[in-house]
């Protein structure tokens, strides 16, 4: 490391005092010292400094209170704090103080290095422009909140948990909170904590040496030793079982795992990012997550704002997910039907972005190529009519001009004639509007859907192509139709093989 990086070391206890300055000074870096709270503020206000470590308790204070003064007065410069052997609750008041990372007594130096070396690189980013949060899409101030917040965690070595309705963008906030780190250069490992078996999952976590069960036939690093330097993302950590929670927060704490197999730990510089949808504090009331565990994890928590939370945002997330789809499929992008564009941003969306993106995915299989329509959107449970009176938002485009829609916009011509029908082809019963008191209006609507299709078909001699058209909607829209109703096996209706796809 160059000799230009200046650091201050705060401890009352001489001989790690001279430990930590010796070390620092073995890596190229010049140290000082202080042995309390009141010499430690003078010297931070003389000098320049790119990283501080102190002690938790000294003479004349706490540490905590260093960190807070540093937060105040020197904002950008990493500080580390010293706690003894246990004091968990220390740690992590501290790293909730704003504290970059700690490190416990009795000093290791294969802690001690990696933990320096973070910092260092942290502080010289601090004069960076902020945090490339650019595949955060969205300005709404839900989003401008959680794009600050992840240039605040990057900054830290603090374990953050991400809380979040499924689909809310948890694990793109983790990957951006590591991309922007100084852990970005090493990897981000992510796991899903619900889809590794029981019997696996201390093996998994920590590796195992060969020969400690059967099938053991090599040595196998872990998921803590695979991140190593970096992240580790836990997915649905509240689907750890017990036995495993304690396990994990020894890991956590100690900064050491013990290999299946193995009688030593080893040391690990990880760190630790998880999240769940479901709520840990009702969890831990019903005693099925370990409370230790939890403020273990959840120093520092980040929520993931709903899609229903920011329906400003829907706009641009459409047109960018689509312009996606579409170069993965190697595709030209389609417009977005003025009334479909109405549509989306009335949906509730309880699946977040990813049900978003998942119904684009859908569109652009059933649409013509040229236009998403509103019957390409939805195929369950779509109204035949869209009625709001909720003003419609301005339609941005990152690739276009922007374009208003007219909230006056709420019927579409195909989609009232694919469920009305055609004045010749409506079903016998389409004149009553009584729901038959032992039928679920599910199984009302499909008898009638059923109907109209079939006499559509009748109608063009079983010519799928015609009996869209006179439906009103699109070729592959009536095929899924058929398929889904159980149309296509019960009827015996062949392709025409002048039928386009």
């Amino acid at each position: 490391m160059a000799n230009s990086y200046r650091c201050l070391v705060v401890d009352d206890e001489t001989d790690i005092r001279e430990l930590v300055v010796l070390t620092l000074e073995r890596m190229g870096i010049q140290a000082e010292s202080a042995s309390n709270v009141t010499d430690a503020k003078h010297m931070l206000h003389s000098f320049s400094y790119d990283l501080c470590l102190t002690d938790m308790r000294l003479p004349d204070g706490l540490g905590l209170e260093l960190v807070q003064h540093i937060n105040a007065q020197f904002p950008g410069l990493p500080v580390a704090v010293i706690t003894a052997y246990g004091s968990a609750e220390n740690a992590v008041s501290a790293l909730k103080a704003g504290a970059f990372d700690y490190i416990t007594k009795p000093i290791s130096l294969k802690q001690l290095r990696p933990l320096v070396e973070s910092a260092l690189k942290l502080s010289s980013q601090k004069e960076s422009n902020g945090a490339n949060t650019v595949d955060l899409i969205g300005a709404s101030p839900a989003m401008s909140y959680v794009r600050t917040m992840i240039a605040k965690l990057a900054r830290s070595q603090a374990p953050v948990y991400i809380s979040g309705e499924s689909g809310s963008g948890k694990e793109l906030a983790a990957r951006l909170i590591h991309q922007n780190s100084s852990r970005k250069d090493q990897a981000f490992i992510a796991v899903n904590c619900g889809a590794i078996p029981e019997n696996l999952m201390e093996s998994e976590f920590f590796g195992y040496k060969k020969g400690a069960f059967t099938g053991a036939i090599q040595d196998t690093q872990g998921l803590f030793q695979a991140a190593n330097g970096g992240t580790l993302f836990l997915d649905e950590v509240a689907d750890l079982p017990l036995a495993m929670q304690v396990k994990l927060l020894r890991a956590i704490q100690e900064k050491k795992v013990r290999v299946v197999g193995s009688t030593i730990e080893e040391t690990v510089d990880v760190r630790i990012i998880s999240a769940t949808h479901k709520n840990l504090n009702a969890m831990m009331e019903k005693g099925e997550f370990r409370q230790d565990l939890y403020y273990r994890l959840n120093v520092i928590q980040l929520k993931m704002p709903s899609l229903r939370e920011r329906p400003e945002d829907i706009p641009e997330l459409t047109e960018r997910l689509l312009a996606k789809l579409c170069q993965n499929q190697n595709i030209s992008k389609p417009a977005i039907a003025p009334e479909a564009k109405v549509y989306i941003q009335q949906l509730q969306f309880h699946g977040n972005v990813r049900e978003l993106e998942n119904m684009l995915e859908r569109a652009l299989a059933l649409c013509d190529g040229l236009t998403i329509a509103i019957e390409d959107l939805s195929l369950e449970d779509m109204p035949p009519v869209v009625l709001s009176d909720k003003p419609v938002l301005p339609w941005h485009s990152p690739a276009a001009a922007e374009e208003n829609v007219d909230s006056s916009i709420y019927h579409s011509p195909r989609t009232e004639a694919a469920l009305a029908g055609d004045s010749a082809i409506k079903p016998a019963n389409a004149g009553n509007t009584m729901l038959p008191m032992d039928v679920s209006l599910s199984d009302y609507l499909e008898d009638i859907e059923k109907r109209t299709i079939l006499q559509a078909l009748e109608k063009t001699n079983n010519n799928k192509t015609a009996a869209a058209k006179l439906l009103g909607i699109s070729f592959r829209t009536l095929r899924y139709r058929l398929s889904k109703l159980g149309l296509s096996k019960e009827q015996d209706i062949e392709d025409v093989e002048n039928e386009e796809d």
